[in-house]
């Protein structure tokens, strides 16, 4: 298993990982965060990150989709990406993971594939 620190820090070695962020979607507050630069308060993000996933789950609701979850969700901005995982493990349910890309540098696939085995191994 994987602590919190060890996550955010391996979620950082991904290519073109500008920042990243754990982040209680019930309360809005980042757990933890690692590589926040002077365009991107990871604070800021987790909060504002958190309407998008609550939005999401809202719809899904109303969908009767109570047998789907979300693996991710990716926003695409002209020079970055920004990639939620909500985790899903029992211990850790309430908690997504929310990484930063510069859009130019990184391997999307890459990305998706290490927060999906980050996921899997965190344990908060």
């Amino acid at each position: 298993m994987t602590n919190m620190e060890a996550a955010l820090k391996e979620a950082m070695t991904i290519e073109g990982a500008v920042g990243v962020a754990l982040v209680d979607y019930s309360s809005g507050m980042a757990l933890g965060t690692l590589g926040s630069t002077n365009e991107l308060d990871l604070n800021v993000a987790a909060a504002g990150n958190t309407d998008v996933v609550r939005a999401k789950m809202r719809t899904m609701e109303m969908l009767n989709l109570h047998n789907e979850t979300i693996e991710d969700i990716l926003i695409t901005l002209t020079g970055q990406y920004h990639l939620i995982r909500p985790l899903t493990h029992r211990s850790s349910k309430g908690i997504f993971i929310y990484l930063a890309l510069d859009r130019h540098r990184a391997n999307l696939a890459m990305a998706r594939h290490i927060t999906r085995k980050l996921e899997e191994t965190l344990e908060i």
